[in-house]
């Protein structure tokens, strides 16, 4: 069964949410050029198998890069994946004909934002990205915490919606 993905319209709205989660990430942490970290999002489309969930909305897979120039071990470095599932998002989302559901621009938004602090988090050594399940649950309580801190002046249509949702 193939996987349903996000239009070429819905990946413009996915691509405004993603610049705005970054730009309002990067402002709360007070991030410099120097301290970015390495990271990417993709989305179905671009996902190999072993990337795609069913279940989550995203999902971070970690990679070990090293540039081509370097041979020292001491200079691998942790890249980071969001894995968006489509499909997953997709389905709560609202569609024209639908009045249920959420608008894709506010839960992008959310989701994307979410998952970019589980990075900061991993990269500052604030969470072991090797966590128990029971550590996971936690570190998902105080992510959605900040998420919402970051998010609770932006004035966008949807998105208490999705907070009401996500982390009621």
């Amino acid at each position: 069964m193939e996987l349903k993905q996000f239009s070429h319209e819905e990946i413009q709205i996915v691509n405004n949410a993603v610049a705005l989660a970054e730009e309002l990430v990067i402002n709360f942490y007070k991030i410099s050029i120097n301290q970015q970290v390495k990271y990417d999002i993709k989305t179905v489309a671009d996902l190999s198998p072993n990337e795609i969930a069913h279940g989550p909305f995203a999902q971070i897979i970690r990679y070990s890069g090293q540039r081509k120039d370097r041979v020292l071990g001491s200079s691998a470095y942790d890249f980071y994946k969001i894995c968006v599932q489509d499909h997953a998002i997709l389905a709560i989302a609202k569609h024209e004909n639908n009045q249920n559901g959420f608008l894709l621009f506010p839960l992008i938004l959310y989701i994307i934002t979410h998952e970019l602090v589980h990075i900061i988090r991993f990269s500052r050594f604030l969470q072991n990205f090797e966590a128990t399940e029971e550590e996971k649950l936690l570190e998902e309580k105080r992510v959605h915490a900040k998420t919402r801190e970051i998010l609770k002046d932006v004035d966008i249509v949807g998105l208490k919606d999705v907070f009401i949702y996500i982390c009621p």
